[in-house]
């Protein structure tokens, strides 16, 4: 299962003023705070922090579950737990995310983003407006996307060391674990967990680059997810290292890895795939990885377990 259209971000017109300011460089930056948010402190949510943020500040999250959602608009921000068990929760802003980042230049880091359920069953844990987001040792359960983001053909999103829980969503358009949804210049996912996706994709890419390494990806016993790995434009890809597994109750029974099906192409590039651990747990014959796009496709040293289809479409299968 797959959605038709790529993602359009909308901003209001006083956030596109100021991303509009912050990439032009127009804005010069302060001196840069650290800011404290706990319920001992003066501010006692993050959203109190967004709204006095400025380019370059530390935000620090004391320990404990806020039921509360944020607009970020300065640039440069790191947004990062103070303590163990930060948790972000509650009715997301706008029905569209528990953190929205409209800053280029943001990284966030050691946050739970629990249970984000909007009207249109498209929220997200972290929706990224801007370019260059970066999100480390986070943890995403039970929302519809995990992170969904966007930016410009230069923005560059890196996950890693994180972790994905439930998430996914096909009740409207459909949402995933991590949903990259126009052609940014590169979407990097590395040393993260991927486990009982819902009915969508764990991980679906628009990037004009893709890279999938050192992660698990698994439905388990109770996941339902579509395709493991979705890049319907194609593009350049690289996925490795990674163990993945498609349980009995997948959604789609046919593919693990989705490359180049929708008739939007990005540019040509590579396409490798190589060293992953793939076990499928259907009664029947499953894709590994088919190509859809023209560019000859190399598989090299994955191992296969279960009634596993290598390739199908263009390239090259070794050993």
């Amino acid at each position: 299962m797959t959605d038709d259209k790529p993602v359009i971000f909308r901003l209001s017109a006083a956030a596109f003023a100021l991303a509009t300011l912050l990439l032009s460089g127009s804005i010069a930056p302060a001196l840069a705070r650290v800011i404290a948010v706990g319920p001992h402190r003066a501010l006692k949510l993050p959203s109190e922090a967004a709204a006095v943020a400025r380019d370059g500040d530390t935000i620090e999250i004391d320990t404990g579950t806020y039921r509360d959602c944020a607009v970020w608009r300065a640039a440069g921000l790191t947004i990062e737990a103070h303590g163990p068990s930060v948790t972000i929760t509650g009715r997301p802003c706008l029905e569209r995310g528990l953190f929205i980042v409209a800053g280029a230049n943001t990284t966030i880091r050691g946050l739970t983003f629990e249970g984000a359920h909007g009207a249109e069953h498209n929220a997200a844990g972290i929706l990224g407006l801007a370019d260059n987001l970066t999100v480390e040792n986070s943890r995403f359960a039970d929302n519809e996307n995990g992170i969904l983001a966007g930016g410009t053909a230069a923005s560059r999103v890196r996950v890693s060391g994180s972790t994905f829980l439930g998430n996914g969503s096909c009740a409207g358009a459909c949402a995933h674990g991590v949903y990259a949804g126009s052609a940014i210049a590169l979407l990097e996912i590395s040393g993260s967990r991927f486990l009982g996706t819902q009915t969508a994709h764990s991980v679906k890419s628009r990037a004009l680059s893709t890279i999938v390494a050192h992660n698990e990806i698994a439905d388990g016993a109770n996941g339902t997810s579509s395709y493991l790995i979705d890049i319907p434009n194609g593009g350049d890809v690289l996925i490795e290292h990674n163990d993945l597994q498609k349980g009995a109750r997948s959604s789609n029974a046919e593919v693990a890895i989705s490359i180049g099906e929708e008739p939007r192409p990005n540019p040509r590039g590579t396409v490798i795939v190589r060293d992953n651990r793939f076990v499928s747990a259907l009664p029947g014959p499953t894709v590994f990885v088919r190509n859809a796009t023209p560019v000859a496709a190399v598989l090299s040293g994955n191992v296969l377990e279960g009634q596993v289809v290598a390739l199908t479409g263009p390239g090259s299968v070794a050993p």
